[in-house]
């Protein structure tokens, strides 16, 4: 009588099965023959089969036992198709070896595209635990050609925008299966935010799974669509990702690449920064951050100080080091008017207000901000001024030498009287920088005067402000 288990089958030496040499062997070409080789070698009767890298692991093995014990009657379905289409390859299912095995999923397979979307997404969504199998063996182009069909049918091959908030299955009744009689869906694609019906569903998609369905997308030559689509990914990433850096970083890329490409003219300022912002938590390649800032920094005459006040590293509210390299992008620009320089002036003095709290903000830092415009850019530096009050304020310790230091950046002959007036009043700064401010001021009032003035007084007089036992008095 032959043994009911007379063979054992290790699976990713995470799992051990006790099978029938003569089932398994009938429908399991692999088997069969690692079998007689294993007994050839070691004479022994009930051999111990190992079988690394197996398609769904345990659980791939199981269900390709129960199909081999049922004669190979076990149902096939959309849910357990691509697990056992890829066994099959593995284990040598094919048609000389076993009752057909391979080629009856690859005929249900088949019928993949008059499946319904959602069926589509749970295949793609099943294979990840075996992701490498299914690419190898074509099942994930497959699918993915199955998808792109899918989308091209519901959006005239453009992929338009559905100004429908219902699933494409039931807004344009393409719902088929090759399987039993499903419900339709109850939760379909919607564009509440006006996004493309197909954006939420594919979030649910692995890293590997989106990137190639991205270089398929390429075929189309919707690269702006493209694009919005893999920012809207990369922003429902699952919190908490073991290495998101690693896994999403390709993505990031291409993301980029395509913001770059579009540039100006499908992207706002502030929906840079928003990108910007998104990327950075991913492994961007050099060449890729650079081109974003170089985009960015181009336009940072429509940014506000929120938009810059993008998070640092190093424990800092905000990332200083970027903005100094935005500035010198936009100062290197071809063609800056005065009038976009003077703006983007006004916009660095709020900034520098904005960050001057920060206690890792150092000296160093603070002036690099500071001085990353030239004088040019500056109508007023009353804003600088308030900027090095605030940062005093918020860093008490300072001694002597680093607040003379911190007031390098100020051009006296651009602070208005009252500016003069507040600064040289002002306990925090330095009595010797007070000095030079009204120095300034004096010189150019002497500058203002002239013959045509009808009261013959200046703007600026010696009555105003005076030096008076070390203090400065008005």
């Amino acid at each position: 009588m032959t043994q009911l288990s007379d063979l054992q089958i290790h699976i990713n030496d995470e799992h051990m099965f006790f099978v029938n040499q003569n089932i398994m062997s009938a429908y399991l070409g692999r088997s069969k023959k690692m079998i007689k080789q294993k007994k050839r070698r070691t004479q022994i009767e009930n051999p111990i089969i190992e079988l690394n890298e197996f398609p769904g692991r345990p659980e791939g093995f199981e269900q390709v036992s129960r199909f081999c014990y049922s004669h190979g009657r076990a149902e096939i379905t959309v849910s357990n198709v691509s697990l056992l289409y890829c066994c099959a390859f593995f284990l040598g299912m094919t048609e000389k070896a076993s009752t057909n095995n391979l080629e009856k999923t690859e005929k249900f397979l088949e019928g993949m595209f008059c499946w319904s979307w959602n069926e589509i997404i749970m295949s793609l969504r099943n294979c990840d635990s075996f992701f490498s199998n299914a690419d190898s063996y074509g099942l994930i182009q497959k699918l993915i050609f199955a998808l792109l069909a899918k989308i091209a049918q519901n959006s005239d091959m453009n992929f338009i925008t559905s100004s429908s908030s219902s699933s494409p299955e039931t807004s344009y009744g393409f719902r088929h299966s090759s399987t039993s009689k499903t419900t339709h869906d109850t939760t379909g694609p919607c564009n509440k935010s006006g996004k493309a019906w197909w954006f939420y569903d594919l979030t649910k998609l692995s890293p590997k799974i989106i990137e190639n369905i991205i270089r398929n997308l390429g075929v189309y030559g919707n690269q702006n669509k493209r694009t919005s689509f893999l920012l809207h990914y990369l922003k429902s990433r699952p919190q908490g990702s073991p290495n998101p850096k690693s896994e999403y970083g390709g993505l990031a890329d291409t993301a980029v690449h395509g913001v770059i490409r579009a540039g100006k003219t499908k992207f706002s300022c502030r929906k840079l920064f928003w990108g910007l912002r998104l990327v950075s938590a991913f492994s961007l390649s050099k060449d890729c951050r650079g081109g974003l800032e170089r985009l960015i920094g181009d336009n940072v005459d429509e940014a506000t100080a929120d938009d810059l006040l993008v998070s640092g590293h190093n424990m800092g509210i905000c990332d200083v080091n970027l903005v100094i390299r935005l500035v010198r992008v936009f100062v290197k620009g071809e063609g800056v008017s005065l009038q976009k320089m003077n703006k983007v002036g006004r916009l660095i003095d709020k900034y520098l207000r904005e960050i001057s709290p920060d206690q890792n903000l150092n000296i160093s830092k603070f002036l690099a901000v500071a001085e990353s415009l030239p004088d040019s850019a500056r109508d007023c530096f009353d804003g600088v001024y308030r900027a090095i009050d605030v940062y005093l304020q918020s860093h008490p310790t300072l001694s002597l030498e680093e607040r003379s230091k911190l007031c390098r950046c100020l051009n006296y002959q651009k602070l208005t009287l009252e500016g003069s007036k507040d600064l040289a009043k002002n306990p925090r700064i330095p009595q010797h920088i007070s000095v030079q401010a009204l120095m300034s001021q004096q010189s150019k009032a002497s500058q203002d005067k002239s013959p045509s003035s009808s009261s013959g007084k200046s703007k600026f007089s010696h009555s105003q402000l005076i030096l008076f036992n070390g203090r400065i008095v008005s």
